[in-house]
Order: structure tokens, then sequence, then C-alpha cells
């Protein structure tokens, strides 16, 4: 950073009465601070911020696990209150335990092998469809060309006049 950079960062800071209060830091030596409401001196409120100052200062060698996902929840304000040491150390050593349980049980199913999954699967069931389900006859016989009645019901059939022919002769 220059010396102007600086320069203008402080004359800012003491312009805008923004206080930085650390409020923690993690194992990877990243700094958290909690910046409270303030008015600055147009009088605006400007509402409370949090942030996080990286141990590693360049862009290009940030990478998506350098901040604890409890910090990270208190920098997106769905926590209220910064974690504690002691609570991040118990959520990494669950977050060990489900792995190695994960591990376990997907070495598991390999021996257990194609053998178990065989016996628990059913055999693929042999259907035939005919027609279509929009069909009026779908499931049913298909229309026979001679129309059909039971007396109370009457099923047309799938005639068609012959060569224009009339047949009221």
């Amino acid at each position: 950073m220059s010396r102007s950079q600086g320069l203008f960062r402080s004359l800012w800071k003491v312009l805008s009465k923004e206080v930085k209060e650390q409020v923690g830091t993690d194992q990877f030596g990243n700094k958290y601070y909690y910046i409270p409401e303030y008015k600055n001196w147009r009088g605006q409120t400007i509402r409370e911020k949090r942030i996080v100052e990286a141990a590693n200062q360049k862009e290009v060698d940030y990478e998506v696990g350098n901040i604890p996902a409890e910090w990270e929840a208190w920098i997106r304000r769905t926590r209220k209150t910064p974690p504690t040491i002691e609570e991040i150390l118990k959520n990494e050593k669950y977050r060990e335990e489900i792995k190695i349980k994960s591990q376990d049980f997907y070495e598991k199913g390999k021996l257990l092998g194609k053998e178990s999954n065989e016996e628990l699967l059913a055999p693929p069931a042999e259907t035939q469809i005919k027609g279509h389900a929009s069909a009026p006859y779908f499931g049913k016989e298909e229309p026979s060309v001679a129309p059909t009645s039971t007396g109370k019901t009457f099923q047309p059939g799938s005639w068609m006049p012959q060569d224009g022919k009339s047949h009221n002769q």
C-alpha cells in the first residue's frame, strides 16, 4: 500500500467515526472485526458491519475453506454472537467423526457387494402397454371393425365408407 493510500485511509477513519472492534481470530490467523452502527460526518446512519481480514492478504491465494463455517455464519449474520474457540474445535471433531462413520458405511456397503443387492431388488415387471393413455380405449381391447352392442351400451367400430359409393341403392 502506498503512503498516500495509508494517509487517505486514516483520514477516512477519523471522519467516518468508524471504530473497529476485534472480536476474535481463527486457527488460520484470520482476524474478525465488528463495527457498530454509527452516524457519519454527513449525519447518515451506517448500519453495523462484520468484516474479516484474511491472514493471507492476496486474493489469488484465497480458498473456500479458509474461513471456518462458524465464522462464516457470523459474518453473514445468521448467528448473533461470534463463535468461541471451544465451539469451533468441538464442531471440527464432530465433522471428523461423521467423515469416519460415512467412510465405514461406504466400505461396509462395498463388502456386501452385488449379491445382497440382487437379493433385495424385485425382478423387473414385464408389462406390455398398447395404445396411448389419451385414447378412449386405453387399457381395454382395441375397437374392432364391426360395431358391438350389449343392449344398454353401444360401441361404434372403426368403419369407413368404401370407395365413396353410396350404399342406399
